[in-house]
């Protein structure tokens, strides 16, 4: 598969769809051995730690004790305040491996490199290690925080109607830039600062500034990938509701199951499900991740030709 090539809008979606059909078994099988544990430990605590809160708050409501959420946040604020900063680093690092992976995975594919390990990746990860950390910093306190105040004021919007417009272009321009970040931060030799200037101004141009602006269908693309990507992933966070309403609807009114209908073996099925559901959502985002290298790589134009020759070579040279 060529990566160092010109795209257009049906290419980028139909060659997302053919990285994976190509390399798919072997991406997430190595996505899964370098994840797993973080996964596994994410899984864990939205098993137990939201178990737990809505346990706490469906017994304070129907016992009529307006204060005993607060009185219970209260006496186990050091809990909440590890648990919080926990959340935090465990969520955060695994942003920064989740977007890493594909970036350091479709550069060994685009150097020829076949049968990747995930020691390969995790090698990457190793040679990187203070590059990795930069972006992780960067990404954490500064991207991040910048992009949610973006989205706050447009989401604030949202109730005037110029704000469902506004929602449209940035998230899409948001998820593009934080990518093209990742991408040219570990193959265009540049800093934080310059990767991330690179990632802002290539949405709207290529480097030459002579070929039309790749706007709209780098747009246009990482949308309709979101779309497909909210609608799949809508249908398995959706499980847990129904079973819940199915439950609640089936179940003869006893005074325990309404003081806690989330405890018991169905409480565990029900965050087990949903964990499960977070699970598939977070293998599913690859898709978006992988369509955004290749707009990574359209829009390296000044590499496009040298690629092509270096593969030409190499093809002589095989024979």
């Amino acid at each position: 598969m060529q990566f160092y090539k010109k795209r257009d809008f049906g290419t980028f979606i139909s060659d997302s769809f053919t990285f994976f059909k190509l390399y798919g078994k072997n991406y997430f099988k190595n996505f899964i051995l370098l994840n797993g544990l973080l996964l596994i430990l994410m899984v864990i605590v939205i098993v137990l730690g939201f178990r737990e809160f809505f346990g706490v708050l469906f017994s304070s409501n129907l016992s009529g004790q307006s204060y005993f959420l607060e009185q219970y946040f209260s006496d186990n604020l050091g809990m909440f305040v590890m648990l919080g900063i926990f959340l935090f680093i465990l969520s955060t690092a695994l942003m920064t491996i989740n977007l890493l992976f594909p970036v350091f995975y479709m550069k060994r594919i685009a150097e020829g490199k076949t049968n990747i390990k995930a020691d390969d990746i995790l090698s990457d990860f190793k040679n990187h290690i203070r590059k990795v950390l930069i972006l992780y910093f960067g990404l954490t306190f500064l991207v991040m925080p910048g992009a949610t105040v973006l989205f706050g004021i447009t989401y604030i919007l949202v109730f005037l109607i110029i704000g469902l417009a506004l929602m449209l272009f940035l998230l899409p321009n948001l998820f593009n830039t934080v990518t093209f970040l990742c991408y040219d931060y570990f193959n265009g030799n540049r800093s934080f600062f310059d990767s991330l200037s690179y990632a802002i101004r290539s949405q709207f141009s290529y480097p030459n500034g002579r070929e039309s602006s790749p706007y709209w269908k780098y747009w246009g693309s990482t949308l309709i990938m979101g779309l497909l990507f909210y609608i799949v992933s809508s249908i398995f966070t959706a499980v847990p509701m129904i079973m819940y309403i199915a439950k609640l609807s089936t179940t003869a009114p006893d005074g325990n199951f309404e003081q806690n209908p989330l405890g018991g073996s169905f409480g565990i099925l029900f965050f087990f499900i949903y964990g499960v559901s977070s699970l598939v959502s977070t293998l599913l985002m690859n898709v978006l991740y992988v369509n955004s290298g290749l707009m990574y790589y359209d829009s390296r134009t000044d590499l496009h030709q040298k690629m092509e020759l270096a593969e030409i070579e190499t093809i002589g040279s095989n024979e």
